[in-house]
C-alpha cells in the first residue's frame, strides 16, 4: 500500500503534486493500491474547503486512488497508541511550559548548539506525575540504540539517539503531534512504500522510533525527492512563486497532462521528452531521479505544453476553449506560432469573436469593409471572399489587407488570414458586427 498525505493548509504546491504523480505511477507498477490521507490534524493551520480542492485536483490529473481518508478520524487509535507508550513507559508527561522550552533553545541558540530536551519530566516520579495539575504534552523516550534507515535513492542513513531526541508525539490539547500521527496511520493502513520531499527526511528516524516502540516490525520503504529550486533564484520554490501553485498553472492555461509530463521529466532520465502518465507507467524507473534538486523552468514547461497542445484532439481542444466545433480546435492549432497556452490562444479567439475597436488607422476602411462583408453572400474560398470585398469596396493592397485582417481576427498581425479563413466561415456573421 502506497499512500499521499496532503495537508489542507493551502493551494496544491508543484512539489506535492510531483510527489502524487509518483505514487501513482508506483501503485500501478507494483500493483498496489494508492489511499489519499488528508493530514488535518494540525486544525490553526487548516483552511476550510481544501481538502476537497487537493481532491478535485488529483481528479484533474487522473491520479487513482482507492480511499480517501482524514487523519482526525483516527485520533482515537492516536490516543490509545500513546497510552500503551505511557503504560509501557516508553513515553512520559511533560509539564514544561512554553517559557521553560523556550528558554532553552535560546540557551542552545546562544551557545552555537541544536536544542535538545533536556529530560527533565522523564525523570518525575509516578507521585510526582499524579499530583501534578498542569496540562502535559506526551514525549516518547529517545532511543536506546541508533536508528538506521535506508532511502531508495540515497542509501543507508544512521542517527544516533541525539539526532532522535525524545519528542512530543501528543500536544496538551490529546492531539497527535505530525510524526506520531504519520507513524501510526502508516501502520493502521499497511504501508509498504513512502514517497515524499526530502524536507521529511529528519522524519524518518523520529517515525521508525515510534513504530518500533509500539512493536511494529515491518520495514517501510521510503523515497525522498529532492526539492523543486526556482530556476532564476536557485532558492527553493516557494508560495511567494505564483508557478509554485497547480492551481495558478491551470488558470494561467497549463494543460494538467503537461504539467504532470514536466513534473516527471524533471530530475529524471526519460526515453522521450514529450509523454502522457500512461506512457510513463510502462517505462518510469523512480531510481532513475537524480539527486540534485531540479530547477523549475516556466519556459521548458511552455514548450512541453505547446507540444501537447499540437498532439490534443482537435474537438477536445475545441471544448477546452468554450466551443464544441472542430475547426475551433483547428483554428487554435494555428495560432500555436506565437502562442503556447490555453490562456494565449483564448486571448487570440477572443479578439476573433469579441468586439473589435479600431485604431486611428484605417478607420474608414475598417467600417466600409464591415458593411460589405454584413451583405456579403456565403463564400467557401478565402480568395473568393477577398476577391469580393475589394471588388465591393474598391480596396486593394495594404488598404484592403490590413483592414481586412482587422475586421477578421481584431488583429493588425498574425497567420495568414488564407489559414484562418477555412475555420472562421462560418462564424462570420457573428465575428464581423
Amino acid at each position: 500500500m502506497l499512500r499521499f498525505a496532503p495537508s489542507p493548509t493551502g493551494d496544491m504546491h508543484i512539489g506535492n503534486l510531483r510527489v502524487a504523480l509518483f505514487n501513482h505511477i508506483l501503485s500501478k507498477q507494483l500493483k498496489e493500491d494508492l489511499i489519499i490521507r488528508i493530514e488535518d490534524t494540525d486544525k490553526e493551520r487548516n483552511i476550510e474547503g481544501k481538502d476537497k480542492e487537493i481532491l478535485e485536483m488529483l481528479s484533474l490529473f487522473n491520479i487513482e486512488y482507492k480511499i480517501a481518508h482524514y487523519q482526525s478520524d483516527n485520533l482515537k487509535y492516536h490516543q490509545k497508541m500513546a497510552m500503551q507508550l505511557l503504560m509501557q513507559k516508553k513515553a512520559f508527561a511533560c509539564f514544561c511550559s512554553d517559557e521553560r522550552l523556550e528558554m532553552q533553545r535560546e540557551n542552545a541558540k546562544d551557545s552555537g548548539k541544536p536544542y535538545r530536551y533536556d529530560s527533565f519530566c522523564e525523570k518525575l516520579t509516578d507521585d510526582e506525575v499524579i499530583n501534578n495539575e498542569s496540562g502535559f504534552t506526551i514525549r516518547i523516550k529517545k532511543p536506546e540504540h541508533n536508528i538506521k534507515c535506508t532511502d531508495e535513492l540515497r542509501g543507508e542513513f544512521d542517527y544516533n539517539p541525539f539526532d532522535v531526541d525524545s519528542f512530543i508525539i501528543m500536544r496538551k490539547d490529546k492531539t497527535p503531534t505530525y510524526n506520531f500521527a504519520c507513524a501510526v496511520d502508516d501502520m493502521l493502513y499497511d504501508i509498504s512504500l513512502v514517497i515524499r520531499g526530502e524536507d521529511h527526511l529528519s522524519n524518518t528516524p523520529k517515525q521508525k522510533h515510534i513504530r518500533e516502540s509500539l512493536g511494529y516490525t515491518k520495514e517501510i520503504k521510503y523515497l525522498h525527492l529532492p526539492i523543486i529550486l526556482n530556476a532564476q533564484t536557485g532558492k527553493k520554490m516557494s508560495k511567494r512563486d505564483n508557478a509554485s501553485s497547480v492551481k495558478w498553472l491551470i488558470e494561467e492555461g497549463f494543460l494538467p497532462i503537461a504539467i504532470a509530463n514536466y513534473l516527471v521529466l524533471l530530475g529524471s532520465k526519460t526515453p522521450k521528452e514529450i509523454f502522457t502518465i500512461e506512457e510513463a507507467i510502462e517505462w518510469f524507473d523512480i531510481k532513475n531521479i537524480s539527486t540534485n534538486a531540479p530547477k523549475f523552468d516556466i519556459d521548458k514547461l511552455r514548450f512541453i505544453n505547446k507540444e501537447h497542445l499540437k498532439i490534443i484532439d482537435e474537438m477536445r481542444l475545441s471544448k477546452i476553449l468554450g466551443f464544441a466545433d472542430e475547426d475551433i480546435g483547428k483554428l487554435a492549432k494555428i495560432y500555436l506560432e506565437e502562442a503556447s497556452t490555453i490562456k494565449e490562444i483564448k486571448t487570440k479567439l477572443d479578439a476573433i469573436f469579441g468586439t473589435k475597436h479600431t485604431s486611428e488607422d484605417y478607420v474608414s476602411e475598417v467600417e466600409h469593409i464591415k458593411k460589405c462583408a454584413q451583405n456579403a453572400p456565403f463564400f467557401d474560398s478565402y480568395d473568393d471572399f477577398k476577391n469580393y470585398i475589394s471588388t465591393q469596396c474598391g480596396l486593394k493592397g495594404k488598404s484592403l489587407f490590413m483592414p481586412l485582417r482587422f475586421c477578421l481576427t481584431g488583429a493588425w498581425h498574425g497567420p495568414n488570414l488564407s489559414d484562418i479563413y477555412p475555420y472562421i466561415k462560418n462564424y462570420l456573421g457573428e465575428i464581423i458586427k
